[in-house]
């Protein structure tokens, strides 16, 4: 194959792989949506993610939610107080600083995200059924690849 056809061919392969990734796009921003109203029906899908992170990797400031979200702290701190009001997160004194709190997801918001996502884990096992795990294996290589080459 000759070098333009070879670099047609990469472009149009190029295109198709955007093209793939414009749609799982599409679809993680709707399964967020979801997951938000499954979790609580005024949750926000971003403060749904945040809720995560804190669950993920707190107890936390939430300073560091600002930063991990590139948001400013004034709507870090109106997103932090909904999910207080909501019940789902919880505020206490930072042992290391009295001057500053820490956010822990609470007993219920832990609670209501097991739950979505034992349900959310149930409904992708049932939908891969027919997967053989050696290609499921494949997908996750090949997505980590992905995204380390685009991180780099």
């Amino acid at each position: 194959m000759t070098t333009s056809a070879a670099r047609a061919e990469r472009a149009a392969v190029l295109r198709e792989l955007e093209g793939e990734v414009g749609v799982l796009i599409r679809r993680v921003r709707r399964v967020i949506g979801e997951r938000a109203r499954q979790v609580h029906p005024d949750l926000l899908p971003s403060t749904y993610l945040m809720l995560g992170h804190v669950r993920d990797h707190g107890p936390m400031r939430a300073s560091a939610l600002s930063t991990v979200f590139d948001i400013d702290k004034g709507a870090i701190s109106r997103q932090v107080q909904h999910l207080i009001d909501l019940g789902l997160l919880d505020r206490a004194p930072d042992p290391d600083d009295g001057r500053a709190t820490l956010l822990s997801v609470s007993a219920e918001g832990l609670r209501r995200l097991e739950a979505v996502a034992s349900e959310r884990s149930a409904m992708l096992a049932a939908r891969l059924e027919d997967w053989d795990p050696v290609e499921i294996e494949q997908v996750v290589v090949s997505l980590r690849r992905y995204n380390e080459a685009l991180e780099a």
